[in-house]
C-alpha cells in the first residue's frame, strides 16, 4: 500500500496543482469561456454530456481496437514475412515507410470512397496510423538475434519455420512488445482523424464528430472533455498493452521485471 501510494500521490498532488492554477489563473485573467474554459466548467459539461461522451468512448474505443488488432495481426505478418528473407527486406520494406509519411487525412477521402462512411472506413484510417511502428518493431527484433543461435539451430538442421516460430519470434517479443505500445496510441490518434472525415454515419457519433460538432458551436468545455476522453481511451489501450507484455515478458525479460 505504501509503495502504491508512493507513486500514486506525486502526479496526483501535481495534477490539483495544475488545476488550481489554471482555474485560478482563467478567472483572475477573466478568459472568457469560448477561448479557454476552467478546469470546473469542463467537468461539468462531463456531467451534463456524460451520456453522449460515454456513447462516444464506446464508440471510438470500439474503432480503435479493431485498428489496433487489425495493425498488430496485419503488421506482425508483413514483418515475419519479410524477415524471412533479406530480398524481400529490401523489395518491400521500403513502401512501408509509405504508411508512416503520407498524412492520413490526405487519403481519409479515399478511403470513404472505397468503405463508405462510418466504422469501416476509420477503422482502416486507424490500421493505417498504427502498422508501422509493429512492422519496425517486429523487424528489428527479428534481425537482432544474435548470430551464434542461428548458427546452432542451422548445426541442427532446423527448418526455417523452426527458426521462425523457436527463435525468431521469441526473440523478437521485446520489440514487438515495444511496437504494440506505440502503435496503441496512434491508434486512438488515427480514429479520431479517421472519424473527422469519414466519421458520419448512423451510427452513435465518436469522439471526434463530437469534438468537430462542439468547436463549430464553440462549446470549448464540451471539447475539452470529448479530448479529455480520448485521452483517457488512449491510456487505457496503452495499459492494456503495456499488461500483457508484462505478462508475456516478466519470466524471462529484465525489462518487464519490478
Amino acid at each position: 500500500m505504501k509503495r502504491l501510494v508512493a507513486l500514486v500521490a506525486p502526479p496526483l498532488v501535481a495534477l490539483a496543482l495544475l488545476l488550481g492554477l489554471w482555474e485560478g489563473l482563467v478567472r483572475a485573467l477573466e478568459v472568457q469561456a469560448f477561448l479557454l474554459p476552467p478546469p470546473s466548467a469542463i467537468a461539468r459539461a462531463c456531467v451534463v454530456h456524460g451520456s453522449v461522451l460515454a456513447s462516444g468512448v464506446v464508440r471510438t474505443g470500439t474503432t480503435a481496437v479493431a485498428g489496433f488488432l487489425l495493425s498488430a495481426t496485419l503488421g506482425n505478418a508483413v514483418a515475419y514475412v519479410l524477415g524471412s528473407s533479406r530480398v524481400l527486406e529490401r523489395a518491400f520494406y521500403p513502401y512501408t515507410l509509405f504508411l508512416q509519411t503520407v498524412p492520413i487525412v490526405t487519403i481519409a477521402p479515399l478511403l470513404v470512397l472505397w468503405f463508405g462512411s462510418g466504422s469501416t472506413a476509420v477503422a482502416v484510417a486507424a490500421f493505417i496510423v498504427s502498422v508501422f511502428p509493429v512492422i519496425t518493431g517486429t523487424l528489428s527484433g527479428m534481425r537482432a538475434v544474435d548470430p551464434n543461435l542461428r548458427d546452432l539451430f542451422r548445426l541442427y538442421g532446423a527448418s526455417r519455420l523452426a527458426v521462425l516460430t523457436k527463435l525468431e519470434i521469441p526473440a523478437a517479443l521485446p520489440q514487438t512488445v515495444t511496437g504494440l505500445r506505440v502503435a496503441s496510441g496512434l491508434a486512438v490518434i488515427g480514429t479520431i482523424v479517421g472519424e473527422f472525415v469519414a466519421g458520419f454515419a448512423d451510427e452513435a457519433p465518436g469522439l471526434g464528430i463530437i469534438v468537430l460538432s462542439a468547436y463549430r458551436q464553440l462549446k470549448t468545455d464540451l471539447l475539452f472533455a470529448a479530448v479529455l476522453g480520448s485521452s483517457v481511451l488512449g491510456l487505457g489501450l496503452f495499459a492494456a498493452v503495456q499488461t500483457l507484455g508484462h505478462r508475456l515478458l516478466r519470466r524471462w525479460h529484465p525489462s518487464a521485471r519490478s
